[in-house]
Order: C-alpha cells, then sequence, then structure tokens
C-alpha cells in the first residue's frame, strides 16, 4: 500500500473512532428515570417486559391500545407513572424502550406491540419530544393499523392529518419549537406546563420553569387522551 493511501486509511479510521467516542460520551448523558418510575417497572405485577416492550395491561382489558415512544435521551421507564394512569382508565400502554434512548433508532419499534397483543382492536401511537415526531412517522406508514397519534412537547410530522391527532404541550415549553405546530386543530396548551413533566425524570436542559406540578400536568395531560380516545372510537 502506497504511503499516502494508508495516510488517508488512517485519518478516516481515526475519525470514524473519535466520531463514535463522541457519539457515545453523547448518548451516555441522558436523563433517568426517577425512584417513583423504576418502582413501578420492577413490580412485574403491574408491568410486562417482552423484548424492547414495557407492557401495562388493565384489570379489565378493553379495545384500545397505546404505543408510545419516550422522548429522545430520556430513559423510557420514566412515562410509566403517566401511562399507568391510563391503563387505570382501561388503555392498554406498550412503552418501546429505544436504542441509546433515542426513537429515531427505532421508529418501528411499535411494530412490536402488535403481535405481543394482538387482541387490541384500536391502536394510537404517541410519544414525547422526539419520541412524538417518530410516532407521528410511524403513523403515516401504518396508516390501517393506527387510528390516532397523541403528541406531547411535540407536533405532527410526516403527512399525518392534524385531525387524527392530539397535540398538547406546555406554557412554559422552553425546548419545544412551537412554529412546528403550525395548525391548530386538537392542540393543547397547558397552562403552567412545561416539556419534562410528562416523565417522571426531573428538569430539563432549556426548559422553563412549570407554575404546576408533574402530578397536576400528568393528570390534565391523561384526561385530554382519554378524550381523545373516545374521539376516535
Amino acid at each position: 500500500m502506497k504511503k499516502r493511501t494508508k495516510i488517508v486509511v488512517l485519518s478516516i479510521f481515526t475519525i470514524l473512532i473519535l466520531a463514535s467516542g463522541g457519539f457515545f460520551v453523547y448518548a451516555s448523558d441522558y436523563s433517568h428515570a426517577d425512584q417513583a418510575a423504576m418502582a413501578l417497572a420492577q413490580d412485574q405485577t403491574q408491568v410486562t417486559l417482552q423484548g424492547d416492550l414495557l407492557i401495562l395491561d388493565p384489570a379489565v382489558p378493553g379495545d384500545n391500545g397505546l404505543i408510545f415512544y419516550p422522548g429522545g435521551k430520556v430513559e423510557a421507564e420514566a412515562y410509566l407513572p403517566l401511562l399507568d394512569q391510563l391503563r387505570d382508565q382501561g388503555i392498554t400502554c406498550v412503552l418501546v424502550k429505544m436504542p441509546f434512548n433515542l426513537a429515531v433508532f427505532n421508529k418501528n419499534g411499535g411494530e412490536a406491540a402488535f403481535d405481543a397483543r394482538p387482541e387490541i382492536k384500536r391502536w394510537l401511537i404517541g410519544g414525547h419530544s422526539l419520541g412524538g415526531v417518530m410516532a407521528s412517522s410511524f403513523a403515516v406508514d401504518h396508516p390501517d393499523q393506527i387510528e390516532g397519534v397523541v403528541l406531547l412537547g411535540a407536533y405532527v410530522y410526516g403527512g399525518w392529518s392534524p385531525d387524527k391527532a392530539l397535540t398538547i404541550y406546555g406554557s412554559q415549553d422552553q425546548v419545544l419549537d412551537q412554529t412546528k405546530v403550525d395548525y391548530d386543530t386538537n392542540v393543547l396548551v397547558l397552562e403552567g406546563g412545561n416539556h419534562a413533566n410528562y416523565g417522571n425524570y426531573g428538569k430539563q436542559k432549556g426548559d422553563g420553569t412549570a407554575t404546576i406540578s408533574a402530578t397536576e400536568q400528568q393528570r390534565l395531560t391523561v384526561e385530554a387522551i382519554l378524550n381523545f380516545i373516545g374521539k376516535v372510537e
């Protein structure tokens, strides 16, 4: 191998090593689920782990299921308290754990839910932040299987109709690019809510300070989701 070729190959190899190392550092810095969320995750009577799916089955199974994608660089388990409230209302919830906690690496992860719970007659998909954007894109690719999309601190993406989506964001959300919510159909602004409080993972860099508690923000979110599910039935 000529000297010049060796230098080029070595340079490319070095760049790849540095890039992969940089990504590892980036991906390793993520928001962890709090103690309450992890306690719920570890309770096998409440949550079933099936591959990359965390499944919450209601005591009395119904027809409706919600697939949920976590926000970018947020541990999936952080959303279990929110989904547990939906499960208490008869909604089967399937939370998808993502590679490197980034839904962009497994946009089609929700497909496994169809086989995991084939008895569900009506599926919706939702997600928080980046997870919401990827959920919207998934719905576009699965129009015969998904009847509605729930977006928390996110926006409709990929051509999905806002008529078949619920978009929720907080008035104190300083992470969401609100210019992307360029529609007003089924949009709910939670007064005092911020970007992070849909999940139990604490504060998020760059976010606004909520003037309502995370418990209240999640309660209002669950109420809105239930109303939306009623509309698409």
